[in-house]
Order: C-alpha cells, then sequence, then structure tokens
C-alpha cells in the first residue's frame, strides 16, 4: 500500500501529475483540481489513496488530509468509484461538502458531473453522519487526524473513534494510536 509520494513535480495537469522520486521512479498521481492548483512548489509530497483494479494500479493524491478522508469516505459507497469521488473532491472542498451533506443539499450535489437525482440522494443518505470531526481545525492537532484514519480504516466506527481520541492524553501519532486501541478493545 502506498500511503504517500513525495518528489520533484515533473508534469502537471488538471487532473494528474507525475512525480519523480529521489530513487528515480515517476508515478503517475490522480489529483483533483483543488490539488493541482494548490501545488506550486517544484517538491511535494502527497498523501495517496493506492486502488488495485484487475487491469491497473492507479494512485490518488491530495495535499490536504480533510480531501484525503472526503475521498476514501466517498469510494466506500457502492456505486460510488474512484472517478466520481475526485469529481466531487474536484467541485466541492471538504468543509463545503460537510455543510452539504448535513443540510441534505441534493441540488447543490447535482452540480458535480457524473451525479443524478439518484446518485446524490443515495450519497446523503449514506453519508448522513459525515462530519470533519474538528479534522482541520487549527486546535486539533495532525497527530489525532492520522489516528483518526488509522483507527477508521482498522475498521472502528467513526463515532467511537472521535469519543476515544477526545480522552486520549498522547501528541505523538503511534502513541496516540497505541492509547486509543486499548481503550477501543475494553
Amino acid at each position: 500500500m502506498i500511503i504517500a509520494v513525495s518528489g520533484k513535480v515533473e508534469k502537471r495537469e488538471p487532473t494528474h501529475i507525475h512525480l519523480l522520486t529521489p530513487g528515480g521512479i515517476v508515478y503517475e498521481i490522480f489529483v483533483s483540481l483543488h490539488c493541482s492548483a494548490a501545488v506550486k512548489q517544484e517538491e511535494v509530497k502527497l498523501h495517496t489513496t493506492h486502488i488495485v483494479r484487475e487491469d491497473a494500479q492507479l494512485l490518488y493524491g491530495f495535499l490536504d488530509l480533510n480531501e484525503k478522508r472526503m475521498f476514501d469516505t466517498l469510494i466506500k459507497i457502492s456505486g460510488v468509484g474512484p472517478k466520481v469521488a475526485m469529481a466531487i473532491c474536484s467541485t466541492f472542498t471538504p468543509q463545503s461538502f460537510a455543510k452539504i451533506v448535513q443540510s441534505k443539499d441534493v441540488s447543490m450535489l447535482k452540480r458535480v458531473p457524473g451525479i443524478g437525482p439518484k446518485s446524490a440522494g443515495r450519497i446523503l443518505v449514506e453519508l448522513g453522519d459525515f462530519s470533519l470531526d474538528g479534522i482541520g481545525d487549527e486546535t486539533v492537532a495532525p497527530a489525532k487526524t492520522e489516528a483518526a484514519m488509522a483507527l477508521e480504516s482498522l475498521g472502528f466506527k467513526k463515532d467511537a473513534v472521535s469519543k476515544v481520541l477526545a480522552t486520549c492524553s498522547e501528541t505523538e501519532t503511534e502513541a496516540l494510536i497505541k492509547e486509543a486501541l486499548k481503550k477501543l478493545s475494553q
């Protein structure tokens, strides 16, 4: 599983970036329009979601961990593939998407290319509890963001993870995950 790639930007298009790693390998990483526009420097590190299919191995990259979390949440929904999830990430910021989900605004979601009224309704129903849980808030440490993503990827429910992380005292990601795992296993 490739979780991040850093290197020199060889080529930048609106929907993908070619990154040359220090080892000499060039990766094609699909990005949202927001991410592509935000890449200004020559050297960059992108957090990635690695998707392995029968006919391809694809990397989707993100500068913003909130955008990665939004993408990862969307592709878990039946009928929403990586292309549609990336179209949503290109259309909305994570904060505006969270507001759309909370207000159940079908008309806003239908503005995304490839999403009709049925798909929009299904996405809003399945993401009824989607929120950023303070991620991206300046007062929340990046370690809690990373710990939350790690614990959710292990299969723990978002609600349980949020409650447990709020009670944890550790500040480093690894120690925070260990502390939370102990509390979650009780």
